[in-house]
């Protein structure tokens, strides 16, 4: 968990004792006042959505390297390396990954994990079908780990690829409110880089 998490369930809470003070206020006939803290907590909301924009688009975008493993919290991926070949007009790309889990005293998973490769101009691709690949939200014990690998068909000429990954929620979903998260909106996300 980053500074910036924090700041975020903060105003979160925040942001619920606030709305919860105006309804009181708002149900105890006091109409001037809930419209006064409604206006407040607007402009805090506003001031907060700024600084999450500016500091995506004047932070450079994170690359991690083949072989450094990319953690959410406890949930990690590896990409242990990357095989492509030609197929049928296009290029299959083969990661190998690593998921671990650097929790130490209990099971989890991600639940909602996704993959993807991405190119320079934000076209994702999704990895091939595949029943009997392990699964990204396996459930993992403490330290544990359990290599997969996932193959994407992406189209011949396209050049500078990076794998991007996450979980709870879409590409680009509400993680763009946590401050740093949302390079996504600027077409530089968080990711592996591939070629």
């Amino acid at each position: 968990m980053t500074i910036f998490d924090l700041i975020f369930l903060l105003a979160l809470l925040a942001s619920a004792v606030t709305l919860a003070l105006a309804a009181i206020a708002g149900i105890r006939g006091r109409l001037t006042q809930s419209l006064r803290i409604l206006r407040t907590w607007g402009i805090g909301a506003l001031v907060y959505c700024a600084c999450a924009l500016a500091v995506a688009f004047f932070a450079p975008q994170r690359v991690i390297a083949i072989g450094d493993p990319w953690c959410f919290d406890d949930w990690c991926l590896t990409v242990e390396g990357v095989k492509s070949a030609p197929a049928d007009g296009a290029v299959s790309y083969r990661a190998d990954l690593r998921v671990s889990s650097e929790a130490r005293g209990i099971s989890q998973r991600a639940l909602g994990a996704w993959i993807y490769l991405i190119d320079d101009a934000g076209h994702r691709y999704a990895p091939d079908s595949d029943r009997s690949a392990i699964p990204l939200d396996v459930r993992l014990g403490p330290g544990e780990s359990v290599a997969t690998s996932r193959t994407f068909r992406v189209p011949a000429g396209v050049t500078h690829l990076g794998l991007i990954t996450g979980h709870g929620g879409p590409y680009c979903g509400l993680g763009v409110l946590i401050i740093g998260s949302g390079g996504c909106l600027f077409n530089k996300p968080a990711m592996i880089r591939l070629q």
